[in-house]
C-alpha cells in the first residue's frame, strides 16, 4: 500500500510542478473532445490532434525551460 501512496504522490507532484503545461494539456484535451463530440471530427483525426498538440506543447515547454536556465 505504501508503494501505491508514493506513486500517487509522485504523479500529483509531476502535474502540480508544471502548472502552465498542465493547463495547456487540459485545454488541448478539452478542445479535442469538443471537436470530436460536437463538430463530428473523425476519431482518428481527434487522436492526431491530441498527439501533435501534446507534442507541440512538450517542445514549447522544453524550449521555455532551456531559455530560463540559460539566463
Amino acid at each position: 500500500m505504501t508503494t501505491i501512496t508514493e506513486l500517487a504522490a509522485e504523479l500529483i507532484s509531476m502535474f502540480a510542478g508544471e502548472k502552465r503545461l498542465t493547463l495547456e494539456v487540459l485545454a488541448v484535451v478539452a478542445t479535442t473532445g469538443w471537436l470530436v463530440d460536437f463538430m463530428r471530427l473523425d476519431s482518428i483525426l481527434g487522436g492526431a490532434v491530441l498527439l501533435f498538440g501534446c507534442l507541440a506543447l512538450l517542445i514549447a515547454s522544453v524550449c521555455r525551460a532551456s531559455r530560463a536556465r540559460a539566463r
